[in-house]
C-alpha cells in the first residue's frame, strides 16, 4: 500500500516551487488558486525570501497549494493512493486528495486558518523548538517543567516544544540530557492553548464548508485514526489547531495498515526523514522536485503490479 504524505509548516524554503512551474498546467492552476486565496502563490513560491514565507498567513496556503499541485502532476488521472496523511496544515491537502474537500474549499479553509493562527500568534511572542534525541520520558518532563507544550510528538526521537519565547529561552538554557534543540522557522506556538482563538475563528468558517466522506484511508493527527466520516475529519481538523499533533501515532497506524511505500509531497524531506528512522523496510520517495517524479511513479506502478 502506498501512502501519500503532505508536510507541515516549517518545511517551506525560498524558491521551492520554481522547478514545478516548468510542468504544463501548474502555473495556470496556481494562478487560479492565487485568486482563491488572495495571495500571489507563484511569487511566494519562487522569489520571496525566507522571512516572507515564514509568515503563517502565507506559509500555510503556499504549502497546501504546492502539495495539491504536485499531487495533480503525479496522479494525472485523479486516482488516489491506498492512504493519505498530512502533518498539521498538511491535513488540509490530505483531506482534498481524499475527496473530503475540493481544492478550492481546502484553500479557503487554509487561508482562514493561516490568518486566524497568525492573529492568535500576534497576541503573545511564542515559538516552537524541535527536541532531537534524549530519553522520551525525560524530554517530556523537561518540557512540562518549563511550562511548555509537546505540540508535535513526531516519533523517531523527535518532539517539538512550544510556548512563549521566554519559556523557550529557559528551556534552551537547561535542555534535556542527551538532546539537541533546534528552533523552528514558525511564527507562533501552534497546536497549543495559544491558538484557542484560531479554533473558534476556523470553526465558524468550516461549519458551512461542503464536505464529503473520504474515498481512501485518511489518517488524522489527533490519534492516528483512520477517519471514515468527512464531517468528523473536518471537526477534528479544526480542533487540531490547538491540540498536539501525534505523528508518532500516525506512523503506528501506517504499520498496522501495511503501508509499504510513502511518497512525500513538496516541499518534501521532513516526513520521509522521520519514516526513515522509524519505519524500517518501507520504500520512501521525497518529491523535492520534478526530477523525483519518475521514482515516485515507479513505486506506484510496482505497488499496482
Amino acid at each position: 500500500m502506498i501512502l501519500l504524505a503532505s508536510p507541515g509548516q516549517g518545511a517551506q524554503t525560498p524558491g521551492f516551487l520554481q522547478p514545478w512551474l516548468e510542468i504544463p498546467g501548474v502555473a495556470d492552476r496556481l494562478a487560479w488558486w492565487s485568486a482563491v486565496t488572495g495571495l500571489d502563490l507563484v511569487r511566494y513560491g519562487t522569489v520571496a525570501d525566507a522571512e516572507e514565507i515564514r509568515d503563517t498567513a502565507v506559509a500555510q496556503p503556499l504549502l497546501v497549494a504546492a502539495a495539491l499541485a504536485a499531487y495533480n502532476v503525479l496522479y494525472e488521472d485523479g486516482a488516489v493512493p491506498g492512504a493519505v496523511a498530512g502533518h498539521s496544515v498538511g491535513e488540509l491537502a490530505a483531506a482534498s486528495i481524499a475527496g473530503v474537500l475540493s481544492p478550492e474549499t481546502a484553500l479557503v479553509l487554509v487561508r482562514e486558518r493561516g490568518r486566524a493562527m497568525a492573529e492568535a500568534a500576534a497576541v503573545t511572542e511564542t515559538g516552537m523548538t524541535a527536541v532531537l534525541g534524549g530519553e522520551p520520558a525525560e524530554v517530556l518532563a523537561s518540557i512540562d517543567k518549563h511550562g511548555l507544550t509537546p505540540a508535535n510528538v513526531n516519533g523517531a526521537g523527535q518532539v517539538v516544544a512550544a510556548g512563549t519565547l521566554e519559556q523557550l529561552a529557559r528551556f534552551a538554557d537547561e535542555p534535556p540530557a542527551k538532546a539537541r534543540l533546534r528552533p523552528l522557522s514558525v511564527a507562533g506556538a501552534f497546536h497549543t492553548e495559544h491558538m484557542a482563538p484560531a479554533v473558534d475563528a476556523l470553526g465558524r468558517v468550516a461549519s458551512g464548508a461542503p464536505v464529503a466522506d473520504p474515498r481512501t484511508r485518511l489518517l488524522q493527527n489527533r490519534d492516528g485514526a483512520v477517519v471514515a466520516s468527512g464531517p468528523d475529519f473536518v471537526d477534528r481538523l479544526v480542533g487540531q489547531v490547538s491540540a498536539p499533533v501525534r505523528w508518532d501515532m500516525c506512523m503506528e497506524t501506517m504499520t498496522e495498515l501495511g503501508v509499504t511505500g510513502i511518497i512525500e509531497l513538496p516541499p518534501a524531506g521532513t516526513l520521509t526523514g522521520l519514516a526513515r528512522r522509524q519505519l524500517k523496510g518501507i520504500e520512501l520517495v521525497a518529491l523535492k522536485s520534478p526530477a523525483d517524479l519518475d521514482k515516485a511513479r515507479e513505486l506506484i506502478e510496482a505497488e499496482a503490479a
